[in-house]
């Protein structure tokens, strides 16, 4: 089995002082959502084994504040920043989660951004909890989390409507429960 988890970064400024999106950092709620989800995460376990991460400063800040809510879970997962998770689609992050296969962690975590992250979710959720399917279909919020189970130990075989949606979580619906 193989497990991927899409976390969108946290709330963010509207606008960066340099006006480029990428360098738009988290605001105050982004940084209490993301220590929120963070530590959810350290809660339910296995952590990832393995965390790629959009470099655009609001997905790094939100994956820096999530795994210093981590800091006292080992192991600690291997971190890699990949630009070609910026703005990425369905497709191009499916390629992503395949060429993971060369490190094979069971557990792979992917940082990154809606339209693509949300897409890829309901792209990829062909079963699962029917509850969070619902609650997913309508958005992937700012640090939600979908956590998608693959009946397979090759990431090379992952594919649309092939995973099951085990968790879908984010600040707001943790406030609720």
């Amino acid at each position: 089995m193989r497990r991927l988890l899409l976390l969108r970064h946290a709330k963010t400024e509207t606008d960066a002082p340099s006006g480029q999106d990428q360098d738009r950092r988290l605001d105050e709620r982004g940084h209490r959502d993301a220590a929120e989800i963070g530590g959810w995460i350290a809660r339910h376990k296995p952590l990832p084994d393995l965390v790629l991460v959009s470099p655009a400063v609001r997905a790094a800040q939100t994956w820096e504040i999530a795994h210093e809510a981590m800091k006292d879970v080992r192991p600690r997962p291997k971190v890699e920043f990949l630009p070609e998770l910026y703005g990425a689609d369905p497709a191009q992050l499916l390629i992503t989660i395949r060429m993971a296969s060369a490190i094979d962690p069971k557990r792979l975590m992917l940082v990154g951004h809606n339209p693509g992250m949300h897409e890829l979710a309901l792209a990829l959720a062909g079963s699962g909890d029917e509850a969070a399917k619902k609650a997913l279909s309508h958005n992937l919020p700012t640090s939600g989390l979908a956590i998608i189970d693959f009946a397979t130990d090759d990431w090379n075989e992952v594919s649309f409507r092939r995973g099951k949606l085990v968790q879908f979580v984010s600040p707001k619906l943790l406030k609720q429960a």
